[in-house]
């Protein structure tokens, strides 16, 4: 292993698309959605600690979250999970870990990762990112890795790239376009020359750092005038203070659509975001009729292409429903037709309105 390469999980997010299994206080990246007996971070651990030194694998989540990574992840070193004061999006992220790593291996390079994603082929998913780590190391580049699409997904970012020129099928990127609509996204499709964005990003530090003081002069000020803190007794006391000035924003926006330095893996490693229960569905064994269970005990009588997801000691039974998203906890119960799914945000805020934060 190359002990200049580093990793950084991120893992802040609440999941609220997955309520009500997923809660604010026990979000969807530390659950086992798939019934696989991992949750989604220790999945997400395992892959990159196969090529990745444990001491260079790092945990960026919130304060709240700290106690469940550790109780997830044993393996990690304690001073690897860092937890930031508030939500303040992917771009201040990004700036606190850089800062944090370059100061002790100035030569590193980093892949910054999403803590919830599926990736069921991992020996290709490998390949790909040791590809991508050497390739940043030696050149003035950021990587992203894109996703070849199969169907025109209006839920995804999409990369437009030229494939026209491209060595050891790194390609220079042209655009970023957020969550097209349904003819937006079939055009892409059909021009053969876009990929969807896995949110999975490669670069060495200095480059990153370069572009953070590039293109937000601001948040990278915040963090250099802070920099003797960190590693340090006073890290933690140092993010208290600058994340409140922070902008919230992604580095998608902040950065990846403004260099000119970004390039692209075009790649195929059975990957989902799990952003949806959708998407569960899509990656769950189903039966003849087409339903996806994600429980031990669970009964379908008449039902077809439903997602039914209970705890393994409660007995629940289907009769009747069809293209339905059935998700059963302790103290909640939602039954919605899956089309229905990009709304469950708004059932949230609902419950939220209707019934306080105590079923959040």
């Amino acid at each position: 292993m190359n002990k200049h390469q580093y990793v950084a999980i991120m893992a802040g997010g609440i999941g609220s698309r997955f309520w009500p299994q997923s809660r604010t206080s026990y979000p969807k990246q530390f659950l086992d959605i798939l019934n696989t007996g991992k949750t989604l971070i220790q999945q997400t651990y395992e892959r990159y600690a196969s090529f990745i030194p444990a001491e260079n694998i790092f945990v960026v989540t919130s304060i709240d979250y700290a106690k469940i990574v550790e109780e997830q992840l044993p393996n990690i070193p304690i001073n690897n999970i860092l937890t930031e004061p508030s939500r303040k999006n992917t771009a201040p992220c990004v700036a606190y870990i850089s800062f944090k790593i370059f100061k002790q291996d100035p030569e590193a390079c980093l892949i910054v990762a999403p803590s919830d994603h599926i990736i069921m082929d991992v020996p290709t998913f490998t390949r790909i990112s040791n590809n991508a780590l050497g390739f940043v190391a030696t050149h003035d580049a950021m990587i992203t890795l894109g996703i070849e699409p199969t169907y025109p997904n209006t839920g995804y970012g999409y990369i437009q790239y030229d494939n026209t020129n491209g060595a050891q099928n790194i390609f220079k990127v042209k655009t970023f376009t957020e969550k097209p609509n349904l003819e937006i996204a079939k055009s892409f499709i059909l021009s053969g020359d876009f990929l969807w964005n896995a949110g999975i990003f490669v670069w060495k530090i200095k480059t990153i750092l370069n572009a953070l003081e590039t293109y937000q002069p601001e948040m990278y000020e915040l963090f250099e005038i802070e920099q003797t803190s960190f590693n340090t007794i006073l890290e933690y006391k140092a993010i208290e203070r600058i994340y409140p000035l922070c902008t919230n924003i992604s580095i998608d926006v902040a950065v990846m659509e403004k260099a000119d330095n970004v390039f692209v893996i075009p790649s195929s490693f059975g990957w989902s975001d799990l952003g949806t229960w959708n998407s569960a569905y899509e990656n769950l064994e189903k039966d003849y009729l087409g339903n996806a269970v994600a429980s031990k005990n669970v009964i379908i009588i008449d039902a077809t292409k439903c997602i039914v997801s209970a705890p393994a000691e409660k007995l629940v039974l289907i009769q009747g429903l069809d293209d339905c998203i059935i998700v059963d906890t302790k103290d909640a119960l939602m039954i919605c037709k899956k089309d229905k799914e990009q709304e469950i945000k708004e059932y949230v805020a609902e419950v939220k309105r209707s019934k306080g934060d105590s079923y959040l």
